[in-house]
């Protein structure tokens, strides 16, 4: 198969959750006999933008991936340079992730380039098309960027509808987001507690990833200082950098008085460490006050792990309630009947379900669905 495809979106030494989906999309692509090569920012976000410590991995790159950090996102020249590099090296297939509206002008004015050699055909992966937190511009940006696309994929049917706000006519598909599978097989509770130094005996919940306003890590505090959850001797262990206001958090912490109750790991986890904390962890907690997909829930899906996930947006589709997790109002109250209710039935009443359910979320589904929206679209 010579089929050439360019993914445009994160990728090392950019860290994240973009990048590693990315790159793992890349991988798959590689073992289905396609040509793939990923086009990266050499500048991504200026500093000031930028809420956590660092956007570079300190992870050696993967293997066997061409990746080339080229595209500066707020630069107007650096656009039409590397536009014009993609429309001549005239690729089958662009896969370009969509994520945030700041990106638009960037994303949109290059495939503006790649679309004058009449044969590229220009698929857009939706994480977002309207952003968890708004600023100006967005719906602008939004536009200008989806304008300069030939088909669409979304993992919600959240995205799906924001998509449909604005694009009405283009191809679109729904897809489950793949499952993280590179993180490493799954090591035992024991083992994982070990390493992070965490007594074997006790009850762990985790909150992972960035901490940011929507995932409502608030709401979970709020439910951690619940006298039914003090006197069951759940503790909360939180594993991700601070994308905000890190005081908020302490001084609610403090306020409440629950320190003891948390494990505080509140720092970049790189991708080497991710298996230690999934499988430490008797569940996985997200209290999101609101939700398109989540990158955190395929990780979980991958190492067994039961979720209680806040019922917003497409969470409670993800995690079918009883069966692979609990589903929850976004309240303390709520939140903190739901972790009860988890400890009750307790962690192997879902493993089954969730071995079960898993298999939907298959890298190859989505190479599918790609193709198959390339076909459809017309040059």
């Amino acid at each position: 198969m010579n089929t050439r495809v360019i993914i445009i979106g994160p990728a090392h030494p950019l860290r994240g959750g973009l990048a590693t989906f990315d790159q793992r999309l890349a991988k798959e692509f590689l073992d289905e006999g396609f040509q793939c090569s990923i086009f990266s920012f050499s500048l991504q976000y200026p500093s000031f933008l930028f809420p956590g410590t660092t956007q570079y991995s300190t992870e050696t790159a993967p293997k066997n991936i061409e990746i080339f950090s080229k595209i500066n996102s707020v630069n107007p020249l650096n656009w039409i340079v590397v536009g014009n590099e993609l429309k001549r090296s005239n690729p089958d297939i662009i896969i370009v992730r969509y994520w945030l509206p700041f990106m638009g002008p960037a994303l949109g004015s290059i495939l503006r380039r790649v679309q004058k050699n009449h044969h590229t055909k220009i698929i857009a992966i939706t994480d977002n098309v309207l952003p968890h937190e708004k600023r100006p511009g967005d719906t602008s940006f939004t536009k200008y960027f989806l304008k300069s696309c030939d088909a669409f994929i979304t993992m919600s049917e959240k995205v799906m509808k924001d998509l449909r706000r604005f694009e009405t006519t283009k191809p679109a598909k729904q897809v489950q987001h793949p499952l993280y599978d590179n993180f490493g097989e799954v090591i035992s509770k024991t083992d994982a507690r070990k390493r992070l130094g965490i007594d074997a005996n006790e009850k762990i919940i985790l909150f992972f990833g960035f901490i940011r306003k929507y995932k409502g890590l608030d709401i979970l505090l709020d439910a951690m200082a619940d006298e039914r959850i003090r006197s069951s001797n759940i503790k909360l262990l939180i594993a991700g950098e601070f994308y905000g206001d890190e005081k908020f958090y302490n001084e609610q912490i403090d306020r409440l008085k629950i320190a003891d109750s948390l494990i505080l790991r509140t720092g970049f986890i790189p991708d080497s460490e991710v298996k230690y904390y999934l499988c430490a962890a008797d569940a996985v907690v997200q209290p999101y006050r609101n939700a398109t997909q989540s990158g955190v829930t395929p990780l979980a899906y991958h190492f067994e792990k039961p979720m209680i996930v806040s019922n917003v947006g497409g969470l409670p589709v993800l995690v079918p309630h009883e069966k692979v997790g609990l589903v929850a109002e976004p309240d303390p109250k709520s939140i903190a009947d739901a972790i009860l209710h988890f400890y009750q039935l307790g962690e192997n009443y879902f493993i089954p379900h969730l071995r079960e359910e898993k298999q939907k979320y298959s890298w190859t589904a989505l190479i599918k669905t790609i193709t198959d929206l390339a076909n459809d679209v017309q040059k």
